[in-house]
């Protein structure tokens, strides 16, 4: 393992709601994402996902409220909850998850990512 430099490798791709996987732990893996307008509303039904902003500011919509993370903050979505990220403006984002937690969770759509690329 080598020290990430997390601004490094955001400069490596350009594409909106494509996680780029960066590292993995204990069955976790560490992923960037680029966001941009809106996600689709879906759920994960066995895993929790955080959300690390970095840059920007990102909404998650809920069924109940909205959440709001400016840079620097977190927010942990529970298993079983719907939500739908919303990026105004560009929003870089670190996301920790399972290592076999699907993209889009319940929902199949045209920004589904089966496998995530790793940079």
């Amino acid at each position: 393992m080598s020290v990430i430099n997390i601004q490094e490798k955001f400069n490596l791709f350009q594409d909106l709601w494509s996680p780029k996987k960066v590292g993995q732990l204990n069955g976790q893996q560490v992923l960037l994402a680029k966001l941009k307008g809106e996600f689709v509303f879906h759920k994960h039904d066995n895993e929790d996902e955080l959300f690390l902003v970095i840059k920007g500011t990102l909404d998650i919509e809920l069924r109940d409220k909205t959440v709001t993370l400016n840079q620097g903050e977190f927010y942990i979505v529970p298993k079983g909850v719907e939500h739908k990220p919303i990026a105004k403006e560009e929003v870089h984002v670190v996301l920790f998850e399972p290592l076999n937690i699907k993209h889009t969770g319940d929902v199949i759509a045209d920004i589904t990512v089966e496998t995530y690329e790793s940079i």
